[in-house]
């Protein structure tokens, strides 16, 4: 899986783990503690970083498409060009990667799960514009991927988390108390979920239980893009 080494990507790896698979992570920034599974050092944008690391790990029967960056842009106007290509490679372009390099061997065992991380971003729209964007490409390429392999019994679903507190978010809200409070107020139960709501979630759809689930995405959101406001993150 990608983006392995923190927040929500750690989270799924440790709960794969714990649910018997064999997990290799993939990341540019290795783990900051000892882990369960195999940390592969690598850029998920690189297409020659994507092919070394499938080589390493070998056949694998569960991808998971998790790594994500954003430049904290949010105006479109105000992105500029080096931040979109940045975020769209990491966020989307990657899915495009490891997904090519493991459907292969998918194909020839006739099974597997693609799993990619979208957001509550590419349902609402109401901020950080390449991110968005990227995350919304996610969604259409789930389900394409659904469409052209599902007679192989490859299935591709998303999960759209929507606030999570990770490690670095929690930090982040702390120096940004108003965005955090404009944000909890979208939440029904004002609360942000955890990495464990959305690694529960990874768990059962790379699993047989969810065997008839495919093409689609699940929103983790606790009910926010239920609400159909927008907070106040403009000036």
């Amino acid at each position: 899986m990608t983006g392995a080494s923190q927040g929500i990507g750690l989270a799924i790896a440790e709960a794969m783990r714990q649910a018997g698979a064999i997990v290799h992570g993939m990341d540019i920034v290795p783990p900051a503690g000892q882990v369960s599974f195999t940390h592969h050092d690598g850029d998920v944008a690189s297409a020659s970083d994507v092919a070394r690391i499938f080589s390493e790990t070998g056949p694998i029967d569960i991808l998971v498409n998790n790594a994500a960056i954003t430049t904290g842009d949010g105006m479109l106007h105000e992105v500029t060009e080096a931040s979109w290509d940045r975020v769209v490679d990491v966020c989307l372009k990657s899915v495009f990667l490891c997904s090519k390099a493991a459907l292969p061997v998918m194909i020839e065992r006739r099974r597997g799960v693609i799993l990619s991380l979208g957001s509550v971003n590419a349902l609402t729209g109401i901020h950080l514009a390449a991110y968005t964007a990227a995350k919304g490409g996610i969604l259409s390429l789930t389900r394409l991927l659904a469409q052209q392999y599902g007679r192989f019994g490859i299935r591709a679903n998303a999960i759209c988390p929507g606030t999570i507190l990770t490690e670095s978010s929690r930090a982040a809200y702390n120096d940004a108390a108003a965005l955090r409070d404009d944000l909890l107020a979208l939440y029904p139960a004002h609360e942000f979920g955890a990495p464990a709501d959305i690694a529960e979630c990874a768990v059962w759809l790379a699993s047989a239980e969810s065997r008839f689930i495919n093409g689609t995405s699940i929103v983790v959101d606790g009910g926010m893009s239920a609400v159909h406001r927008l907070p106040s993150l403009y000036p």
